[in-house]
């Protein structure tokens, strides 16, 4: 058999081992130095004044939310908080709310619909708390009840995807009429090695979990279930948060804008209709 030239050979091997494309950006989605969502609501709003407790059980300190102004309008923010130190993180269950966390922050929905505020929601989240106080709160039920209550909001409400989107902890505070997604962040059912763990057996095949998830920021618009793509700088955001900020801060200004020269509810029907239609497939003769 001939040898191959040394320039192929060399492409061959590179190619084998590259970084599939939807690997790397999940890493990018991870990346330690990324900004959590408390980074954007601390640059892009002021005022800021959080609201405690959900009325029912405790306060929830995986998950922040308060009232605000963006560009001097009052409004309502929402977001989970990861925590930068190991201290934080273990305090904060690494950014995975328990039923109360959702709770809170549709109590704080709910505050922000009776004064007639919009409502921004920032996940950086790998799924709600899994374990067994959250399982006997009813962490299964607070989901469902965010989803159906928040598709009814009668304001504006935007949901930005910052870094990682993960199953119905992240989906309980992104039934939104806008829902962005930052370009390197990742939005899906399942986490990669959850889902090598058990399609493969094997979680060292997350990368090939990844690919075939479809998660990425382009793969997941393409499915209708975001509504914009927003840009990052070059190698993320962590690479220059300011300018992040400043990209992500003209998309919500011409989001905000556009729903609120809508009427009421010609925007609640497009928000149902939206969310109706998302994962409808269609077979064609051939």
């Amino acid at each position: 058999m001939a040898e191959q030239e040394p320039g192929k050979l060399a492409h061959a091997q590179a190619a084998a081992t590259a970084v599939p494309e939807a690997w790397r950006r999940t890493e990018l989605a991870r990346h330690p130095e990324r900004p959590y969502p408390m980074d954007f609501i601390a640059a892009l709003f002021t005022d800021f004044s959080e609201i405690h407790g959900d009325r029912a059980f405790g306060d929830d300190s995986a998950m922040a939310c308060g009232m605000a102004r963006f560009h001097g309008r009052p409004v309502m923010v929402v977001a989970n908080l990861k925590g930068r130190t190991v201290k934080e993180r273990v305090a904060r269950k690494f950014g995975s709310p328990d039923p109360e966390g959702y709770r809170k922050a549709l109590r704080a929905m709910k505050i922000a619909e009776k004064f007639g505020h919009a409502i921004f929601s920032f996940l950086d989240v790998a799924g709600a708390n899994p374990g067994i106080g959250a399982e006997e709160r009813g962490q299964g039920e607070a989901i469902a009840r965010n989803l159906r209550d928040m598709s009814r909001l009668r304001v504006p409400t935007i949901a930005t995807i910052t870094g990682e989107g993960g199953s119905g902890g992240a989906l309980a505070l992104a039934v939104a009429d806008r829902v962005l997604m930052l370009e390197n962040a990742i939005y899906s059912v399942i986490s990669p090695e959850g889902c090598a763990s058990i399609m493969w057996k094997d979680a060292t095949k997350k990368q090939q979990a990844a690919d075939a998830l479809k998660y990425t920021a382009y793969s997941v618009k393409s499915l209708g279930c975001v509504d914009d793509v927003l840009g990052e700088p070059e190698g993320g955001t962590h690479n220059d948060p300011a300018l992040a900020m400043a990209l992500v801060d003209e998309r919500l200004s011409f989001h905000l804008a556009e729903l609120d020269a809508k009427p009421l509810e010609q925007m609640l029907e497009e928000r149902y209709q939206k969310f109706r239609n998302i994962a409808q497939f269609y077979t064609t003769a051939e």
